[in-house]
């Protein structure tokens, strides 16, 4: 090869490596960004929901028949409805509630994932068969049919959900969990913590769990979103929180009816509804970035 041809290529090879770190470093600053919004935006979601009595200036279902429809303005930010409540105290409410509902349906079938994923991938053999098995089967079914037969079978309300949410909900987490422990159970400090007689226990909690349980956490942010969609359009469709309690669906269907006049009453309560789902996907995502950083590094 002549010095000329090793030229050029080192000089393409110069090129591609600051293409290559001009890419890295404008994704290092979307995420950054991505991070920083939806932080943001879950916080003050988060606040507005624990905070809800003392923002709300006034009662979720208190009426006023002489202020029906009223648009927003200083006295009711969001408007009021065709009843006369004021809407922006329902959506923070509403806000509370879901939030509330979301966190449970999310993090109970996260634990119950986890913990039978870990012990799939450590044990294998037949309790690996076993719980394999019952993924493919839960996952067989489409988690929206599952979730409205239930509440079919239990009638409208949240035992329905929790319940269809719960027994389908725990099956992704559990592949991911597995997954990680087939990697993890090889690894060094595992068969040293073996090889010095740690009880089962010990080896999956203290040595185990804080290593596989990153990336079910991550998903569990983006799970959050379709969560939240879930409770949203279930209680829109008539089949989950049921008026007139105050729930961001239900909100978003009691103002169906009033769109000419009242507009304010869907299109406000569905951008809050938005808004939480961006804020939770753009979080989900910075925090996927990180750990994917992160994981390239231990490699």
């Amino acid at each position: 090869m002549t010095a000329c041809q090793t030229s050029v290529r080192q000089e393409r090879l110069l090129v591609a490596t600051r293409r290559l770190r001009r890419r890295a470093l404008s994704d290092r600053r979307w995420s950054n960004v991505a991070l920083y919004i939806g932080g943001s935006i879950v916080v003050v979601v988060v606040l507005a929901g624990l905070l809800a009595p003392w923002i709300a200036p006034y009662p979720p279902n208190e009426l006023d028949l002489a202020a029906t429809l009223q648009p927003p303005s200083g006295d009711h930010f969001f408007g009021t409805d065709e009843l006369g409540r004021d809407v922006f105290s329902r959506v923070v409410h509403g806000i509370r509630l879901d939030i509330a509902i979301v966190l449970i349906i999310t993090y109970v079938p996260l634990l119950v994932g986890v913990t039978l994923g870990m012990i799939a991938g450590y044990f294998g053999g037949w309790v690996d068969t076993v719980v394999n098995r019952s993924v493919d089967i839960v996952m067989a079914f489409p988690f929206l049919v599952v979730v409205i037969a239930v509440v079919a079978i239990t009638g409208p309300g949240l035992v329905g959900i929790f319940i269809g949410v719960l027994a389908v909900g725990w099956a992704l987490y559990a592949r991911l969990a597995r997954a990680e422990m087939l990697v993890i159970r090889e690894q060094q400090y595992m068969l040293a913590a073996k090889g010095l007689g740690y009880s089962t226990a010990r080896i999956l909690g203290r040595h185990a769990v804080p290593n596989l349980i990153r990336s079910p956490l991550v998903f569990s942010v983006a799970d959050i979103v379709l969560n939240l969609l879930l409770i949203a359009g279930v209680s829109y469709l008539g089949l989950g929180v049921q008026a007139p309690t105050a729930e961001l669906g239900v909100i978003v269907a009691d103002g169906q009816a009033h769109l000419r006049v009242g507009w304010w009453i869907t299109t406000l309560s569905g951008l809050v509804l938005v808004t939480i789902g961006v804020g939770f996907s753009m979080l989900g995502d910075a925090l996927a970035d990180r750990l994917g950083e992160e994981l390239r590094l231990t490699v």
